[in-house]
């Protein structure tokens, strides 16, 4: 019964974990929507990239691929 019970709670736990991590993925993507309203793709990409994001997620947020990141942060580096 223990062990049911367990499993029960579990399974609810790992839920509302996912229901969590879907919600703070959503306020990411409306965060980077206002502070990079107006600007050039590049432009909130190192605005992002600033912010400790990783490539992928900042290709998932701006809706392009990683080797886009990648090529327009290299070039950031290079200006810099």
């Amino acid at each position: 019964m223990w062990i049911i019970l367990s499993e029960k709670i579990e399974k609810e736990s790992l839920k509302k974990l996912d229901q969590i991590l879907k919600k703070l993925d959503q306020i990411l993507r409306v965060l980077s929507v206002q502070a990079s309203s107006g600007s050039s793709l590049t432009e909130r990409a190192r605005l992002l990239k600033i912010a400790g994001l990783d490539n992928a997620t900042i290709a998932d947020v701006l809706n392009t691929s990683q080797g886009t990141i990648r090529v327009m942060t290299a070039h950031l580096r290079k200006d810099s």
